[in-house]
């Protein structure tokens, strides 16, 4: 009975030690450092440092300013299908999965079992040795040799008090590695969203491109024609027209080019939309008159406020929660340094006489704590406490340079945007120009004023402008994905819902 005493009062007093607070250090999340505005922590130069309004808030669907319905749905259909995310979001359900099994360390295990097995002892084993020694009949040696049922069932619970907040630190790390999962989470749909847009825009712009070419080509195949004929007739010579040669051989040694380009960006859409090539084929294909995209300038796009940067991009909320998981690792290091206590219980019925196996006589029980305590290990437990230290220090300094570069990307994200379209701007006011002429060439040639060679060349120059100015308005319509993928501007499910209603 007094042992019977002893045993609870070590449970008592392990239950009491179980209050005692977690060991190791306590997480501080960071403050992200941020500019005042818009307008700080820029390097370029001060004609692209547009001031912008940091009142309003970022679109939820930006991809819906281009005013595309076919890149409406290939997003929606990208955030149903995409390979890379469902695999990003069966790695947030693994941790949250883990994180379950870590909470389950806190409470008690209790196992049941029964069972009926069949044995004999050896006649001349260690267990009747000592009946021979003690010069006992040999018969009882026999009988208790001889085959018998013994018959089993009970139950048996076990816990371990979290003494040191080892359990508790455990659970901390789980805890931050479901909020680094969810972060990648959405990295991976920031991700996805921005590579389905800039992959589709960089294809209409290729093809846009391709069209011009063709265009430019038969141009200069048409003056060709009159020059050869000019040639001929011992009008000109030459020079001019191999000149011309050489030009057409150029342009046509860039079409393929651009044709390879175009099927490199309609594979990359099929790809992240979890598709076999060529799927997408009708939906990709080339369209005539299309409209060029009108995007918002820098001082009426709305940004909001810088610092919520750190907020919304799923890469430094993921590298916080990185360094959250490390100091709570450190918590579980420091907890091993301290002698544990398990409490644990045992009953149940034990008989090899099935007539008599529910007897009160039969029970069988135990109760008592067991104690476990480092004593030497060679140091490991405390080169571990400062291999998690050191582990600390670098996701502190990870952060760091995460919070910098996230900056960085921003920064560059705006300049590029805002000299492209000063650019895009510019090439606009050549491209009217250049049509302007196209169109006076044209009415001379029609008056009898000019021959058509003029008319040629003033459409080529047409032409190139046209090209350029598609080249810039592509460029630019992919400047303003990666602003909105710098910034973090994650569209939700409700967006992508409005999209595929629409």
């Amino acid at each position: 009975m007094l042992d019977l005493r002893l045993s609870l009062l070590a449970c008592a007093s392990a239950l009491a030690l179980a209050g005692c607070a977690a060991v190791g250090p306590n997480f501080d999340a960071p403050k992200a450092a941020t500019p005042d505005d818009w307008t700080s922590w820029r390097s370029a130069d001060v004609s692209l440092r547009i001031p912008v309004d940091a009142t309003k808030a970022l679109p939820e669907g930006w991809w819906q300013t281009f005013g595309d319905p076919v890149l409406d749905g290939l997003e929606q259909r990208a955030a149903q299908a995409s390979p890379d995310l469902r695999t990003a979001a069966l790695r947030y359900q693994q941790a949250r999965a883990q994180r379950v099994t870590t909470q389950a360390q806190r409470g008690p295990e209790v196992n049941a079992s029964a069972g009926a097995t069949r044995q004999a002892q050896s006649e001349n084993g260690a267990s009747t040795r000592l009946l021979g020694v003690l010069g006992a009949d040999p018969s009882i040696t026999e009988k208790l040799a001889a085959p018998f049922t013994l018959y089993q069932a009970g139950f048996d619970a076990s816990w371990e008090p979290d003494l040191w907040g080892r359990v508790g630190r455990a659970i901390e790390a789980a805890d931050a590695d479901v909020a680094q999962r969810t972060a990648l989470l959405d990295l991976a749909r920031l991700s996805l969203a921005s590579d389905v847009a800039r992959n589709y825009l960089e294809l209409r712009t290729t093809q846009r491109q391709i069209r011009l070419m063709r265009e430019d080509i038969s141009a200069l195949g048409e003056r060709l024609e009159i020059l050869q004929a000019r040639a001929d007739g011992g009008v000109i010579d030459h020079t001019d027209l191999e000149r011309q040669r050489s030009g057409l051989a150029a342009l046509q040694a860039q079409l393929p080019g651009l044709l390879v380009q175009e099927s490199a960006s309609a594979s990359q859409v099929t790809l992240l939309l979890g598709e076999r090539p060529g799927a997408l084929q009708a939906e990709l294909a080339p369209r005539a008159n299309e409209g060029e995209a009108h995007l918002p300038d820098l001082a009426n796009m709305g940004l909001g406020f810088p610092s919520e940067v750190a907020l919304r991009r799923p890469d430094i909320r993921a590298a916080e929660a990185r360094l959250h998981n490390a100091v709570a690792s450190v918590g579980m290091a420091t907890a091993d340094l301290y002698p544990s206590i398990r409490l644990g219980a045992k009953f149940g019925y034990e008989s090899y006489l099935s007539g008599e196996f529910s007897d009160w006589g039969s029970r069988a029980w135990s109760i008592g704590p067991s104690i476990s305590l480092p004593i030497f290990d060679h140091g490991r437990r405390k080169s571990i406490v400062q291999l998690r230290g050191l582990q600390q220090q670098e996701a502190a300094v990870s952060y760091q340079q995460t919070v910098l570069k996230a900056w960085q990307e921003i920064d560059d994200a705006l300049t590029a945007y805002t000299a492209e379209r000063q650019q895009a701007a510019a090439l606009q006011a050549r491209a009217r120009s250049a049509a302007d002429a196209y169109g006076l060439v044209r009415a001379r040639y029609q008056g009898g004023v000019t021959d058509f060679t003029a008319v040629l060349d003033t459409q080529r120059e047409d032409l190139q402008a046209r090209r350029d100015l598609t080249a810039s308005q592509g460029r630019l319509a992919t400047r303003y994905v990666t602003i909105n993928r710098v910034l973090g501007n994650i569209a939700p499910a409700s967006a992508l819902q409005q999209t595929s209603s629409d």
